[in-house]
């Protein structure tokens, strides 16, 4: 043991090292856990959760199967596992080992088995919400017009019908914004707007807006000193993996962006588990995956440790990999010549141990066995070991509805979030000079018939005039914002019949007020 703050994971016993630990001032420096499915890497990932929040540091986990909510209360001798935890604790010297429950929050996106937790489109970006909705590297600069424009107009994204409404704003002034930030294609419009159709299907508009979460709320303690375990229910999300891989890199982004540098402290301000890794960096354009690489490298300094988990590590980038210093690594199996390959890619990544074979052992190991490698004092990689990981102090299992309900009435947090905010924003703002557009269009015919209504008469909509000039057309001025030409553009097509149907249109579903 080292004597300094450190989090117990797990020891030996015969044919195992030393006992195993998480440096306190070293945790964040990152870390993975990985091995097969049903070899152990949810229970490591609850004991971690414990350590860090027992040390006071909060802690945020995407709970993806409901099966760590159990953390919310203590664990229980009428439990099955109860006397093969109190074994293994026994032959891994771990003496003081309790049942205990910790101060657990629960997120949830639709606000069903958790507090509501929202960002705004702002917040979000353009590169997320491209991710998101799996856009083109065309549409992703439509999208990026659609934001600077919105900067330029001084208009707020906020929530999804704000972004919907910007993007019809960006259709209706194609040539106008083509001129000045470039191409926008009116396919690559009409695309993005189906994408938010099927993104508000899945519930989006529930995510995409106010009031947002406050990151002071995810990095607080509780009475005794205890950090919050932030639980994330993913289980329904997990169904829009996409979804799911951007919310958790925007989370990680707003930490990054927010948080000040700290250099290295004593021990990390927040601890953030990313279960099922692999789908962040699945069909990943290299934007993102270069973002995430600069997230990983940097954010460490702002006193946050990310610990990856995942089925096999070659599910992580190479960049991000050689970035995480703590490792836990569980079973992998081997059926086929690239389940081989992936074995002894895993294996070389651990300095070696002369007592056995680090490959021969990884594919060995049972349930709730891991080879581990933790950082030592000067911040090198320790010898890789075979370690019998502790057992939880808490429940190991989902909560009943009925349990969950009730931490839910307890939390600090009750009510902060429950109730939508819906501030005055572009969708709002772009409605309102829409119609006063269409007034002022309506308007010009009571004030009688003049120059412009006898021009009117002497051409045909179909040809040219009858002294064959060509029709004049209002031209913007030099000065004119694009939101000015945007509410020109409509009092001149509302002055004919099929102009007042396209208002309408636009009007009754893209700028309905909610």
């Amino acid at each position: 043991m080292s004597g300094e703050p450190a989090l117990f994971v797990g020891g030996g016993g015969e044919g195992y090292g030393l006992p195993q630990e998480v440096l306190l001032r070293l945790a964040n420096r990152h870390g993975l856990i990985a091995g097969a499915t049903g070899t152990g890497k949810t229970v490591t990932m609850q004991i971690l959760a414990e350590g860090f929040s027992a040390a006071g540091v909060p802690v945020f986990m995407a709970d993806v199967k409901g099966d760590v909510a159990g953390m919310a209360l203590a664990g229980s001798p009428a439990d099955r596992r109860h006397e093969a935890f109190l074994e293994r604790a026994a032959q891994i010297g771990y003496t003081d080992y309790a049942y205990r429950a910790f101060p657990v929050v629960f997120w949830d996106i639709w606000g069903e088995r958790g507090h509501p937790i929202r960002a705004t489109v702002a917040e979000m970006g353009p590169l997320l919400l491209s991710r998101m909705l799996e856009l083109s590297e065309a549409q992703e600069g439509v999208m990026n017009v659609a934001f600077r424009a919105a900067d330029d107009e001084g208009l707020a994204l906020l929530d999804l019908r704000d972004l919907q409404a910007m993007i019809a704003f960006v259709g209706e002034n194609a040539r106008a914004l083509s001129l000045r930030y470039g191409n926008v294609a009116p396919a690559s419009v009409g695309a993005i707007q189906r994408r938010l159709l099927v993104l508000e299907t899945q519930g989006a508009d529930r995510f995409l807006g106010e009031p947002a979460l406050a990151l002071s709320d995810l990095m607080a303690t509780d009475a005794e000193g205890r950090g919050r375990i932030n639980l994330f229910a993913a289980e329904r999300l997990m169904t829009s993996p996409r979804l799911y891989a951007t919310f958790l890199l925007w989370l990680l982004s707003e930490l990054f962006e927010d948080l000040p540098e700290v250099g290295d402290p004593p021990k990390p301000r927040l601890v953030f588990f990313f279960d099922e890794a692999h789908l962040l960096f699945r069909d990943a354009p290299r934007a993102l995956v270069e973002k995430v690489e600069q997230v990983a490298r940097l954010i460490r300094s702002k006193g946050v440790g990310v610990y990856f988990v995942t089925q096999n590590p070659e599910d992580v980038p190479e960049a991000v990999l050689n970035q995480l210093g703590n490792r836990v690594q569980h079973a992998l199996r081997v059926f086929t010549p690239n389940d081989a390959r992936a074995l002894r890619a895993a294996a070389d990544t651990y300095r070696p141990n002369p007592r056995f074979a680090t490959d021969a052992a990884i594919r060995d190991l049972g349930t709730g066995e891991a080879v581990t490698s933790f950082l030592e004092g000067k911040g090198n990689p320790g010898m890789v070991e075979r370690t019998l990981v502790r057992p939880p102090a808490t429940r190991l299992g989902p909560l009943t509805d009925a349990e969950r309900a009730a931490c839910l009435a307890a939390s600090p947090l009750a009510g902060r979030y429950d109730r939508t905010l819906d501030r005055d924003s572009a969708g709002e703002a772009l409605a309102r000079r829409a119609r006063a557009a269409a007034g002022e269009a309506a308007a010009a015919p009571a004030e009688g018939e003049g120059e412009g209504f006898a021009r009117a008469r002497r051409y045909r909509p179909d040809g040219p005039a009858r002294d064959g000039a060509a029709p004049p057309r209002p031209a913007a001025r030099r000065g004119d914002s694009i939101a000015e030409a945007f509410a020109k553009s409509f009092a001149r097509q509302i002055g004919t019949r099929s102009g007042a149907a396209v208002a309408r249109g636009i009007f009754g579903t893209l700028f309905r007020g909610r």
